[in-house]
């Protein structure tokens, strides 16, 4: 079946919404029409000159990036300058682009926990500063003999989800009255009548980026022409919304042999490591990228080693201040599985609902060298 951009779109935004960005990104489309058709997808980590060139060389539609193309407001476009020329490349092969950075890091099945299920962790959580997703409760009416059916719908469609359980809903019965006024094609009852008909009061819990796909559902479902329903924002938790995370190991390592079990199970040349190198170490906090901010909290915390990319000197001075083992394994070490992540993600899915698309994963590559 033959997808657009917005498709596709839309089934990210339903896991991985841009809703639950940090305020200072910029994810979602970047550049490009979202109605085009998408014949070919290629899933890379940056959008840099070489990701570009592969997807031009091999004609894709679109492609999905963690990190965004457009940082900060562009003011002027400048073809003499790289990131003019490059944005240029794109709408001339009529490529879109499309990003997903600290939604997809901070989601529960999202980029920092696939690191730490990669790195095998045990006792998994949600780590760093927490925020929580937004929920809405929905309350629909619907006659006797099709409450079983719109059920179903909006359950199957994202809503009814409390902690481990799912299909979660509450319904009471009841009377609906209604006068269909001239013009209308009801599906009970009169033109001009007051009718009284036996309803069910139907309510459940929905996340605040399932809210279209269940409305959609609903209004699929029910048999009324005017649906009467309430969606109301709750101050109930959803989702805990977390930018890394934290675990155990199986047993107690020394700091050495968790670095180098991190640089086999990453596949990297190298790690950097502060701290005593035979100091033993069970609890990990990770947060993949630039994690140095979380120093003070993962030492506060009595975490044995924080593990992370992008450590500067004076951090880790800070770190060996605090007593804290840092594991430096690069930006571009602890977020490249966003790739593997999202080419999955996307192969599933459009098997799921049919799409014919092609997900080609592009990793790239590190840009330091070391010599």
């Amino acid at each position: 079946m033959p997808v657009t951009a917005s498709q596709i779109f839309a089934c990210l935004e339903e896991f991985f919404s841009g809703k639950i960005a940090e305020d200072w990104d910029n994810v979602g489309l970047q550049v490009g029409d979202p109605t085009k058709e998408v014949g070919r997808v290629l899933v890379a980590l940056d959008p840099d000159p070489e990701t570009v060139k592969i997807g031009i060389e091999k004609e894709v539609d679109l492609i999905v990036t963690h990190h965004p193309l457009i940082f900060r407001p562009v003011k002027r476009l400048d073809f003499s300058q790289p990131a003019a020329l490059l944005l240029r490349k794109l709408i001339k092969n009529e490529i879109t682009v499309y990003s997903l950075h600290t939604n997809l890091d901070a989601v529960p099945y999202g980029l920092n926990q696939y690191l730490a299920e990669k790195l095998g962790l045990n006792r998994i959580k949600p780590w760093g500063t927490n925020r929580f997703e937004i929920l809405y409760k929905l309350v629909v009416y619907v006659p006797r003999d099709h409450v079983e059916n719109v059920r179903k719908a909006i359950c199957t469609s994202g809503a009814g989800h409390t902690g481990n359980y799912s299909d979660c809903s509450f319904r009471v019965a009841g009377t609906g009255t209604f006068k269909p006024l001239p013009g209308a094609k009801p599906y009970l009852g009169e033109v001009g009548k007051v009718s009284e008909v036996d309803e069910y009061r139907l309510e459940t819990v929905v996340p605040e980026n399932r809210i279209y796909r269940v409305l959609d559902a609903l209004h699929r479902a029910h048999p009324y022409e005017e649906i009467a329903y309430d969606l109301i924002r709750l101050s109930n938790r959803g989702t805990k919304l977390s930018p890394g995370r934290q675990g155990e190991l199986a047993r107690p390592v020394s700091l050495g042999q968790f670095a180098v079990e991190v640089k086999n199970r990453l596949r990297l040349p190298q790690v950097a490591v502060v701290g005593r190198i035979d100091s033993q170490v069970k609890k990990v906090a990770l947060v993949s990228g630039s994690g140095a901010s979380f120093l003070g909290q993962a030492a506060s915390q009595g975490f044995d080693v924080l593990l992370t990319g992008d450590i500067k000197y004076h951090d880790a001075r800070e770190a060996q201040l605090l007593g804290i083992n840092l594991v430096d394994a690069g930006h571009y070490g602890t977020e490249c599985l966003a790739v593997e992540l999202l080419a999955r993600f996307l192969t599933e899915k459009s098997e799921e609902r049919g799409w014919d698309i092609e997900v080609i994963p592009f990793e790239g590559s590190s840009p330091f060298i070391f010599v």
